[in-house]
């Protein structure tokens, strides 16, 4: 008789609903992690069988792990569409012809898959869609009439990336949500730009994310402000920095960030400029542990080569250069460190010996801290030997005063002074303001209410999805695998037969795999003849948020075991209420 029960509940669920079956699923876990994973989201997602490498940098999404995904991309579409957004989808093969004419072309260098046809005709693979977006609307947008308008879509992004490490955080390949919007002027971007930074908030509050807001630079995206939306993580890429006052609220990407320099108050009489032995003493603190200063009293001069040519740029010795400021403060597309020979045929001296005093032939670019300095040390452009009593505008004059510095924890926020603090997080998405950059490039007017042509403001804003779910795993795990937000679990709910032999537990735990199916709830039935332990194991690992376990007690009582990934607590509940205390678990997290 209870043979037959099984074999009837067998085909009772036969409707699509075995596929949701552990025995049926493609779920190839690990017990150990491959050794090229360096973060725990790699790991995890490898280990769980969410993701497969199929290159570097380019992985394949096993079923669990598009299940997370399309979890994601469904919140994304219902909040881009609830702020009035439409969705399209565009090439991912774009002409170089679109490009040359925005001008970027050579931007974005050799992290743009270029290809040729059998015709000869060149295109790239789209890492981002600004220029084919602006072309689609320079010809179908005349009139003042159709804006503002917000168009977006969910689409295989392409980044040959140097160096594609920490699987899903960095890949060559990787799904991204990219809105573009379009108005009449600034003040309606403004409008539209705070539509998608609202609804980027309620897009990863959704996600279970804990994340902040913070000022960045624009990159070769362009425009004017920009605000990326990092996820905090101690694995986080990306350092920012934030104000320790909570009521104030400034928070930036150390890309961006800045800091009001600190004024000499103090006045320090000139001294007599002099030369030093220094024998084989070239990092900073070697020098200054041999010469008995503080490193804020050296001026640090590095060399770098830009497309424009070789510059100096000058920090305090206790500061590193922000390569991206001294890009933009140069106005060059790149801008690297010069290797040795070059060092020393431009200076005269090893790599550690450099300094503005008498080197020529050179742009100079100093930080504003380094203009406040006095009697500081330096290189002398000479083996072996240093300055002291170095003083600008005395002794040196840079072609150029700028911002250089990475701000750092501990210096004042420009905002309201009070300390600042680090962070680490993981960039998920970015919010531009594009302004007038594409649409004057590519010609993409509309006439107003006179007639008059006038160029289309724009905005630019991306959701990286398959980082999200990366991101997610950084933030939410234990020693013993991933714990899904409800929100983005692949499953709700894991229905465990402690024995799948005994056909009294198999049958309930059928019927109540059944019950939570029939009610909405996204469950899957551990069916596999394993014992228990291998398959608690394997639930940690995945990161079911519920795991209901039917074993001889729940048979005997009719109370069910329910076990909750989050806190770690197993709770007893009786059968007839276990559908109402799942669904009102899932809505409640």
């Amino acid at each position: 008789m209870l043979r037959f029960l099984r074999n009837r509940l067998n085909n009772n669920l036969d409707r699509g609903d075995l596929k949701m079956k552990v025995s049926q699923l493609l779920l190839p876990t690990l017990r150990e992690a491959p050794a090229e994973a360096e973060i725990i989201s790699h790991q995890l997602l490898l280990r769980a069988g969410f993701i497969r490498k199929s290159a570097a940098g380019v992985y394949t999404l096993l079923p669990l792990g598009l299940k997370v995904i399309k979890k994601i991309e469904a919140i994304v579409r219902e909040e881009m569409n609830r702020e009035g957004a439409q969705e399209i989808i565009m090439p991912i093969i774009q002409p170089s012809e679109l490009w040359q004419e925005s001008g970027r072309w050579n931007v974005y260098g050799p992290e743009l898959f270029r290809l040729e046809d059998r015709h000869g005709r060149v295109f790239c693979l789209g890492p981002t869609h600004e220029e084919i977006i602006t072309d689609l609307i320079r010809n179908e947008v005349q009139s003042y009439r159709q804006l503002p308008l917000l168009l977006y879509q969910i689409q295989n992004k392409y980044r040959d990336e140097r160096r594609p490490r920490f699987g899903l955080i960095r890949g060559r390949e990787f799904i991204m949500k990219d809105l573009y919007s379009f108005d009449r002027d600034e003040a309606g971007l403004e409008v539209s730009y705070q539509k998608m930074f609202n609804a980027y908030r309620r897009i990863f509050e959704r996600c279970g994310l804990y994340f902040r807001p913070v000022e960045a630079d624009s990159g070769a995206i362009g425009g004017s402000d920009t605000h990326e939306f990092m996820v905090l993580a101690e694995t986080g890429e990306a350092l920012l920095v934030f104000c320790s006052q909570n009521d104030c609220g400034y928070a930036a990407n150390v890309e961006r960030a800045a800091s009001p320099v600190k004024k000499r108050v103090d006045f320090e009489e000139p001294g007599l400029l002099e030369e030093v032995a220094t024998p084989g003493k070239r990092t900073v603190e070697e020098v200054t542990l041999f010469l008995n200063v503080e490193p804020q009293k050296l001026i640090k001069t590095l060399l770098y080569e830009t497309e424009a040519g070789y510059v100096a740029a000058l920090v305090r010795g206790d500061r590193i250069i922000n390569q991206v400021k001294l890009q933009k403060a140069l106005g060059v597309l790149r801008c690297d460190l010069a290797d040795a020979e070059v060092v020393e045929r431009l200076s005269g001296a090893r790599v550690g010996f450099a300094g503005p005093v008498g080197l020529k032939d050179l742009r100079l670019v100093a930080d504003l801290e380094v203009m406040e300095m006095a009697n500081a040390v330096s290189g002398a452009n000479k083996d072996d030997a240093h300055f002291i009593n170095v003083n600008p505008g005395r002794d040196f004059n840079p072609d150029q005063v700028a911002d250089l510095r990475q701000v750092q924890a501990g210096d004042p926020c420009p905002i309201c002074g009070s300390d600042l603090e680090e962070a680490r997080g993981i960039e998920v998405g970015q919010v531009f303001k594009l302004g007038y950059k594409y649409s004057k490039a590519l010609g993409a007017n509309y006439l107003d209410e006179k007639g008059a042509s006038i160029p289309i403001c724009m905005g630019s804003y991306g959701i990286g999805v398959t980082r999200t779910m990366a991101a997610s795993v950084e933030q939410n795990h234990d020693q013993n695998g991933i714990i899904w937000p409800v929100s983005i679990a692949p499953y709700q709910a894991l229905v465990v037969p402690i024995n799948t032999r005994e056909d009294e537990q198999f049958i309930l735990a059928e019927k109540v795999y059944e019950l939570l199916l029939n009610a909405g709830v996204e469950a899957v039935l551990d069916d596999r003849q394993e014992r228990a332990g291998v398959k608690f194991k394997d639930a940690d690992l995945i990161g079911y948020p519920l795991r209901l376990i039917i074993g001889k007690q729940a048979v005997e009582s009719s109370n069910i075991e329910v076990f909750q990934r989050k806190n770690g607590q197993t709770i007893t509940v009786p059968l007839e209420q276990i559908v109402s205390f799942v669904k009102d678990y899932c809505r409640q997290i």
